[in-house]
């Protein structure tokens, strides 16, 4: 065990080997349906969740991590390390950062820092990763904050869906209203900033819609090595397409290919697509 522990959210779609590798403690996400909860990821697969979306006309609902689902995880890794550094979804689309603060505060035994990535998915993923590294590598309990704090404004997400009804009905992009009454049919793209989904682009087609983000990526990172993931809800031949344009065009130091987690994939519906990423120095 590491003398920091790393802990996230389930929203950070961080693949398992990779969450195996550096021991990053993710507590679940909720997800609700027909009176039932999931621990997003645990409980239920995302084969699951597609075929209740493509099946059922009741739409699934996701809720935080409760203040004691992250005072167990804390509590257990007291005795164990020297410090813990847990890194959430954006505070502005969940209650996630709320209840891990909370949570925190009722643990005097080691130092907790709880972090608001401001972000989600694996660019929130990209966020605990390179803590994760850093704690890898030796570093104290600031040394790791401040690789958070360094990495933090770099990371990018872009997201392009095959349907709107899953995101309009989600109410957390209000610009996609106008699109779900529009005659026009778009495969919108969407990106975080400031810590809220905002609409980016509104492409005719989706391979227009991969194309733009590839070249907007360019426009932000240009030949800088990268670290890039490739996001899908049930599309993996698309994302390992995707993953292998993005390879020949950019420097990429990782690429990861990944599936969004459950409860994103109910969010972004099936056949969405998306990518994270950031730059470093130089290059």
């Amino acid at each position: 065990m590491a003398k920091i522990a790393i802990v996230t959210d389930s929203i950070a779609d961080i693949p398992e080997d990779l969450v195996r590798k550096f021991e990053i403690h993710v507590v679940p996400v909720w997800l609700n349906f027909k009176g039932k909860s999931f621990r997003d990821g645990v409980d239920i697969s995302h084969q699951e969740v597609y075929r209740i979306l493509r099946k059922d006309n009741e739409f699934p609902t996701a809720s935080a991590p409760s203040v004691g689902d992250f005072l167990r995880v804390y509590t257990e890794l007291s005795g164990e390390v020297e410090g813990i550094v847990s890194i959430h979804v954006s505070s502005k689309l969940s209650a996630t950062y709320s209840a891990a603060l909370a949570a925190s505060q009722l643990v005097e035994d080691v130092p907790i820092r709880v972090v608001d990535s401001l972000t989600a998915a694996l660019s929130q993923g990209f966020v605990v990763l390179e803590a994760a590294r850093a704690v890898a590598e030796g570093c104290a309990l600031d040394a790791v904050l401040q690789r958070v704090k360094e990495v933090l404004p770099k990371v990018n997400l872009f997201v392009t869906f095959d349907t709107l009804k899953y995101l309009h009905r989600s109410g957390r992009v209000p610009a996609v209203a106008a699109l779900v009454g529009s005659l026009l049919k778009v495969n919108p793209i969407v990106y975080v900033e400031d810590g809220l989904v905002k609409l980016l682009e509104k492409p005719r087609t989706k391979a227009r819609a991969v194309q733009r983000m590839a070249e907007i990526m360019w426009e932000r990172i240009g030949a800088r090595p990268a670290h890039i993931a490739v996001i899908h809800a049930d599309v993996l031949d698309e994302a390992r397409e995707f993953g292998k344009e993005i390879a020949s065009r950019f420097n990429c130091v990782e690429l990861i290919i990944a599936e969004f987690t459950p409860v994103m994939g109910a969010f972004t519906g099936p056949g969405s697509l998306g990518v994270a990423f950031w730059a470093e120095k130089g290059g």
